[in-house]
């Protein structure tokens, strides 16, 4: 018991110093659930020292429900990724839930499969896949956790600039999720403006393809019809990404002030990766999410991890090679 409390200290230490040190690195998502980990494990323990019967139903349960959670989650995935096929089109992005779903059923059938066949090329498949897919999973809990935390964290220092990411326009009009952003800025900017501080917000987004105007022209005009004044509104209207969002916005803002500070607003799902991008391209400011539809949040939510996953593709896939490995040895 004493150890798992004592391992938990040690990782929730190293949590706390390196959010202190700066709360945009992904590692701090590793740190904060590796403590929630030993804590469970010392809680259990705890449980077992007063009561070894209730300690035993609770590890129980938690054994039953993981695999009840995973039919659960299969299934809403695959419901939401039908919405998400009739609401927002047949794009491969919105594919994401819906794969996601039909993935995990195709994993527990395979693997039904292989325990009837007993071959153990399929075996060693399945091993692999399980582990790798265990990675991944422990990931994906680690990303949910701290993009939860982060979120959850207000910055009250001095903002010189708002940044608003821009989203995609239709044709030249503001749809809702990126009008929910820009809603979320006016409220970070009035409340700047009425602690006495001249903030500018920077509209960002370039024209693309379908679109009729640059995005950061039309998301001005959506704040200035709002009553933002037009001379505290700039346009950055060249980037095509994220990273080109922030990167030219950072330019703006050193060209007019060079020890800024600012605040990024995109929607609450892409919170966590757009802070990962600002602090490699070394922007200095921390981001706040706005809302996002229900329905839009599952799909959204893996994209985002898919990327960050993406971004530190020669890592993660050296440890899944390395797991496919060793369980290609388990079997030989």
């Amino acid at each position: 018991m004493l150890i798992s409390f004592g391992i938990a200290g040690f990782w929730f230490l190293v949590f706390a110093i390196s959010f202190w040190r700066d709360r945009r690195l992904f590692k701090n998502a590793v740190f904060l659930v590796l403590t929630l980990m030993f804590a469970g494990l010392g809680v259990i323990f705890a449980l077992e020292s007063v009561n070894e019967t209730a300690a035993r139903l609770l590890v129980v349960a938690i054994l039953v429900a993981i695999p009840v959670a995973i039919a659960v989650l299969a299934v809403f995935l695959v419901v939401n990724g039908v919405t998400m096929l009739r609401r927002e089109g047949r794009r491969p992005a919105n594919l994401l839930s819906l794969a996601a779903g039909l993935g995990i059923i195709g994993l527990v059938i395979f693997g039904v499969a292989v325990q009837k066949i007993g071959w153990e090329p399929l075996a060693a498949v399945r091993t692999a896949l399980i582990g790798v897919l265990t990675y991944i999973s422990f990931l994906f809990v680690c990303f949910l956790a701290y993009a939860f935390v982060y979120s959850r964290v207000r910055s009250s220092r001095k903002v010189d600039f708002v940044i608003v990411l821009g989203s995609g326009l239709r044709g030249s009009r503001v749809p809702p999720l990126l009008a929910s952003r820009l809603d979320r800025a006016k409220q970070v900017y009035d409340r700047a403006i009425r602690r006495g501080r001249s903030t500018l917000i920077i509209t960002s987004g370039g024209q693309g393809p379908d679109e009729d105007i640059p995005e950061s022209h039309a998301m001005a005009s959506y704040l200035i019809e709002r009553g933002v004044p037009e001379d505290r509104v700039l346009r950055e209207d060249e980037s095509t990404s994220t990273w080109e969002n922030l990167t030219f916005s950072r330019e703006l803002m050193v060209a007019r002030q060079p020890k800024y500070r600012c605040l990024i607003v995109t929607n609450n799902f892409h919170a966590f990766r757009a802070a990962l991008t600002a602090r490699r391209a070394k922007v200095n400011g921390q981001v706040v999410g706005s809302p996002t539809a229900a329905y839009y949040w599952p799909t959204a939510t893996i994209r985002e991890f898919v990327a960050i996953l993406f971004t530190h593709k020669y890592l993660n896939g050296g440890i899944c090679v390395l797991i496919t490995v060793g369980a290609i040895f388990q079997h030989v």
